[in-house]
C-alpha cells in the first residue's frame, strides 16, 4: 500500500530529491508544504491525506537513481505542475511514475550504463505562485572555479528547460559581479540574498550545490538541492607560470629528458615539506601545441596538504580578484606539516655549504663526459651515459631549484627591511653575478678589443665573423667560447644550438655590442636606522653570496644539460646511417623511449618525424591560452581574424568537427558521427540526435535547457545562448571550447 509522508518523516527509500528537500527544510530555508508518496504504489493512487480545497500543486519524481554521483537523470522523468487535488492529483502521480519506462528513459540509461533498478517515490508540494523561478550553483560547474552562477526566468522554472528561452545570468566572483544582465527581473538585494544563501547551502552540505528555487516577489523558496558532481575531473592548466621557465615550443625529445628531469626535483622538494602526495612526475606537467602548461589541480593537492583553501590557486592563474578573495589561515593541516617545514628550513640553513661543496665535483663530472670522444663509444653505452646524465640531471636541477629560492628568499628579505626604512631598496641591492658566470663583463673586454682596430679590420670582422679574427683577439674570443658556449637562446631547450656552435653569430654580436652600464651602490648600510644594521649587512651579505651561487649553479646546470645535446645528436647520426631518420636533427622530434627502441631495434620513424615536424609549424602561430580547462584541448588555427560566436559553455569538453545545421526533426538525417550539431533549441524529441553529435551549439538556452542538460549526460561539449549560431556557415569546421563558451570557424566549405 502506499504511504504518504510528510517532509519531516522522510528517509532513505524516498530518493535523493525528497532528501534533498528534507535537509533543505531542517537547515532552516523555506521549502514548500511537501509530502512524499512512497512505493509500493496501489490502484488507485491514494492522494486522500493530501488537502486539496483551493490549492495547486507541483507533482515530481524522487527515484533512487536521480540526483546522484552516478548520473542526474535531469529532465528524464516528468514533472507536472499546477494540478488541482482529488482525481487530477492522482493522476498526475501515475503520470510520473509511468515516465520511469519510457524509451527516452531506457535510451539513457543505455547510455549511462545504468542498470539499477528504478524505485520511484513520488513529491507533491504545494505550489508557490513564480514570478521568478531559477537556478543556484555554488561553483562553476564547467571550469569548477570559486564562482557563484544564477540563472532565472520570469515565471515557471519549467521555462528554464523550454524551448527558445534564453535565462538571465549572472556570475559573482570573490564579492563581486562579474557579469549580470541589464533587466531589472530581480531586485539587487534577492540576488544578494541568493548569492548567500547557495554559499551557506554548499558550506552546510558539504560539497559544491546546485539548487533550484522560486521568488514568489516577497520570499525566497527553495525547491531542490544536490550535489555538482564531476568537478574532481576537471584539471585546470597554467602557462602563465610556464612560459617563463619553458618558453616557447617544446620538440618531443627535449620534452621528455627535460620535464621528468625538474618535475622529479620540484616533487622531491614539495614532499619534502608536506609529505606524500599521490603524485607522480608527469602530474606535474603537461604539453598542449608543443607548449609547457603546469597542472594547477595537482599542485592544489600541494595547496590542500598545506591547509590552505584550494581556491588560493585561481590566484595564481591570474583571474580577476575580489574583496573576498581567498586567504590563509592556519588550519589543523597546516599544524601538522609544521614539523616537516620546520625540519625542512633548518635543513636549509647550511644548503650554502652543500651547494659549495657540490658544485666543484658536479663540474668535474660533467667536465669528464664532455672530454669523451662519442664517435668512439658504442651504442649501448651512449645510452648508459645518457641514464647516467639523466641520473645527475635531477640532482643538478634539485641544485638550479633550491638555490635560487634561497637567493629570493634574501633579497626579499633584504628589500622589505630596507623599503620599510624608507630607503631605496635598489641603492643598496646586492651586485646580481659573479664575474667568473657573467658573460657581460668578457664580451665587453672583447668589444672594447675589436672597437680599437681599425676600421677596415673591423669591417673584415663583422663581414667574416670568426674566420676574420687572429692573433690575441682570436685567442681572447676561444677562451670567451670555452667558457661560455654552452649559453643559448634557450638553456632549457638542448635541441638549439649553443653558443659555440655558431660563433660568427656570436661576432658579430660582439662587433655591434656596446658596453653595459652597471648602476654603481649610491648608498650605504649608514642609510639605515642603526639598530637595522646588522640586520641589513646579514641580509645584503646572504644575498650577495646566494645570488653569485645561484649563477654558478645555474651556469653548470646550463653546461651539463647541453651534454644532452652533443649525445643525441650523435646517435642522430647513427640513426640517419641506418636510414631511421633522414637528417640528424630529427632525432629531436622523437621521445627519448622511441630513441632508445630505435638504436636497439632500429626501424623506419621518419613518417613520425614528419608528422610531429608539420604540427609544430602548424601550431606555431596559435594563440594559446594561458588557461586549459580538461585534457583535450583543442588548439585554434593561427588566424586572427577567425570569426568567433559567444555563448554560455554549459557543458564541458573541447571538439573540432563540421557543422550541421539542424532546424527540426526532418533534419536529423543529415548528421554524421562527431559533428556539431548547431540548433535553435532542443526537447526530449531531440535526444537521439545528441547520440551521433560531437558537440552542441544551440542559440537559446541555460544551465538546466535539455540541451544542456543531455549533453552533458552524454559527455559533449555544448555553449548554449549563442546569438545568431544559425548563422554559421553549414558544412564549415569549427572548434567548441565547453569550458569557455565559444564556437570558432577554422575552415569554410
Amino acid at each position: 500500500m502506499t504511504r504518504t509522508v510528510s517532509l519531516g518523516h522522510v528517509d532513505s527509500r524516498a530518493g535523493g530529491k525528497a532528501l534533498g528537500l528534507r535537509w533543505l527544510h531542517e537547515q532552516g530555508y523555506q521549502v514548500p508544504a511537501t509530502w512524499v508518496l512512497l512505493p509500493p504504489f496501489s490502484e488507485p493512487i491514494d492522494v486522500a491525506g493530501i488537502p486539496s480545497a483551493g490549492q495547486l500543486y507541483a507533482v515530481r519524481s524522487s527515484a533512487n537513481v536521480e540526483d546522484g554521483g552516478l548520473a542526474s537523470y535531469a529532465g528524464q522523468f516528468a514533472s507536472v505542475l499546477n494540478v488541482a487535488g482529488g482525481a487530477d492529483l492522482a493522476s498526475a502521480v501515475r503520470r510520473v511514475l509511468d515516465s520511469s519506462s519510457v524509451e527516452g528513459v531506457a535510451s539513457y540509461r543505455r547510455h549511462q550504463g545504468d542498470d539499477r533498478a528504478i524505485e520511484m517515490s513520488v513529491i507533491i508540494q504545494e505550489m508557490v505562485t513564480p514570478v521568478v523561478s531559477g537556478v543556484a550553483f555554488s561553483k562553476n560547474p564547467m571550469t569548477g572555479l570559486s564562482e557563484i552562477l544564477l540563472e532565472c526566468v520570469e515565471g515557471s522554472g519549467e521555462l528554464l528547460q523550454g524551448e527558445g528561452v534564453t535565462p538571465y545570468r549572472w556570475v559573482h566572483r570573490w564579492g563581486e559581479f562579474i557579469e549580470a544582465p541589464d533587466s531589472e527581473t530581480l531586485p539587487d538585494a534577492v540576488v544578494e540574498r541568493l548569492v548567500s544563501d547557495v554559499a551557506a547551502i554548499a558550506s552546510a552540505f558539504g560539497s559544491p550545490v546546485d539548487a533550484e528555487w522560486v521568488y514568489d516577489g516577497v520570499d525566497i523558496w527553495w525547491v531542490q538541492v544536490r550535489p555538482i558532481t564531476g568537478l574532481d575531473d576537471i584539471t585546470i592548466y597554467s602557462r602563465r607560470i610556464a612560459k617563463e621557465v619553458l618558453p616557447g615550443m617544446i620538440k618531443p625529445l627535449v620534452w621528455s629528458i627535460n620535464v621528468p628531469m625538474v618535475n622529479r626535483a620540484w616533487l622531491d622538494l614539495l614532499e619534502e615539506a608536506v609529505g606524500d602526495l599521490g603524485l607522480r612526475v608527469e602530474d606535474l606537467a603537461r604539453a598542449f601545441g608543443y607548449r609547457a602548461y603546469f597542472n594547477m589541480t595537482a599542485f592544489g593537492e600541494v595547496f590542500a596538504a598545506l591547509g590552505m583553501p584550494r581556491e588560493s590557486l585561481e590566484l595564481l592563474l591570474g583571474l580577476p580578484m575580489g574583496i573576498d578573495q581567498p586567504t590563509f589561515k592556519p588550519s589543523h593541516s597546516t599544524v601538522a606539516k609544521t614539523p616537516n617545514m620546520v625540519g625542512m628550513g633548518l635543513r636549509r640553513l647550511g644548503y650554502g655549504r652543500h651547494v659549495d661543496a657540490s658544485l666543484p665535483e658536479l663540474e668535474r663530472v660533467y667536465r669528464g663526459f664532455a672530454e669523451k670522444d662519442l664517435a668512439d663509444l658504442d651504442d649501448g653505452v651512449l645510452l648508459a651515459d645518457i641514464e647516467e646524465l639523466r641520473r645527475i640531471g635531477i640532482e643538478a636541477a634539485r641544485l638550479n631549484v633550491v638555490t635560487p629560492l634561497l637567493a629570493n628568499v634574501f633579497d626579499s628579505l633584504l628589500r622589505r627591511v630596507l623599503t620599510n626604512s624608507g630607503v631605496d631598496p635598489m641603492s643598496l641591492a646586492p651586485s646580481g653575478q659573479g664575474v667568473a658566470y657573467d658573460p657581460n663583463p668578457h664580451l665587453d673586454d672583447i668589444a672594447a678589443r675589436v672597437s680599437m682596430l681599425d676600421p677596415a679590420e673591423r669591417a673584415a670582422i663583422v663581414e667574416g665573423g670568426y674566420g676574420a679574427m687572429s692573433g690575441e683577439l682570436k685567442e681572447a674570443f676561444d677562451e670567451f667560447l670555452d667558457r661560455f658556449g654552452h649559453f643559448s637562446d634557450s638553456g632549457n631547450d638542448f635541441s638549439v644550438a649553443p653558443w659555440s656552435e655558431k660563433p660568427d653569430v656570436v661576432v658579430r654580436m660582439v662587433a655591434a655590442r656596446q658596453p653595459l652600464e652597471r648602476a654603481p651602490v649610491s648608498a650605504s648600510v649608514n642609510t639605515v636606522p642603526r639598530w637595522k644594521v646588522p640586520a641589513v649587512r646579514y641580509l645584503r651579505g646572504k644575498a650577495q653570496t646566494y645570488g653569485s651561487r645561484r649563477d654558478a649553479v645555474s651556469s653548470t646546470y646550463t653546461y651539463g644539460y647541453g651534454l644532452f645535446r652533443e649525445y643525441f645528436l650523435e646517435l642522430g647520426r647513427r640513426l640517419t646511417d641506418r636510414a631511421v631518420i633522414a637528417d640528424v636533427d630529427d632525432i629531436m622530434y622523437l621521445s627519448f623511449d622511441e630513441v632508445v627502441d630505435a638504436v636497439e631495434h632500429g626501424g623506419d620513424l621518419q613518417s613520425d618525424v614528419e608528422v610531429r615536424r608539420s604540427e609544430m609549424e602548424n601550431l606555431e602561430d596559435v594563440h594559446m591560452p594561458d588557461i586549459i580547462y580538461g585534457d583535450e584541448f583543442v588548439p585554434l588555427s593561427a588566424d586572427a581574424d577567425a570569426a568567433v560566436w559567444t555563448g554560455t559553455a554549459t557543458a564541458r569538453g573541447h571538439h573540432r568537427g563540421i557543422v550541421r545545421i539542424v532546424r527540426g526533426l526532418d533534419e536529423f538525417e543529415k548528421v554524421h558521427p562527431g559533428d556539431v550539431i548547431v540548433i535553435p533549441f532542443s526537447d526530449v524529441g531531440w535526444t537521439p540526435l545528441f547520440a551521433k553529435a560531437g558537440a552542441v551549439v544551440a542559440e537559446s538556452g541555460g544551465m538546466l535547457s535539455h540541451s544542456s542538460i543531455v549533453a552533458r549526460e552524454y559527455g559533449l561539449p555544448c555553449v548554449v545562448s549563442v546569438p545568431g549560431a544559425l548563422r554559421i556557415p553549414d558544412g564549415s569546421t569549427v572548434v567548441v571550447d565547453g569550458y569557455r563558451g565559444t564556437v570558432t570557424l577554422e575552415e569554410e566549405s
